[in-house]
């Protein structure tokens, strides 16, 4: 591969991560016990959203991380 090529190609991976925001937060309950946790993905079937999102994973400070 030529090493111009393969420059670019990688700037161009590395200037798309520099952009990325930090996925937002929010608050989970389980459905069965009434569970709270902070969690940027659903930990599963029984758990609905609750609150959220918030930018920091103690779920304290409200609004999307940027």
């Amino acid at each position: 591969m030529n090493p111009r090529i393969a420059a670019l190609l990688i700037l161009s991976l590395l200037s798309g991560a520099a952009c990325a925001a930090g996925a937002p937060w929010y608050k989970w309950m389980n459905t069965i016990d009434r569970t709270i946790l902070c969690s940027q993905l659903s930990p599963g079937e029984t758990w609905v959203k609750y609150k959220g999102p918030f930018m920091e994973s103690q779920c304290k400070k409200s609004g999307n991380p940027q």
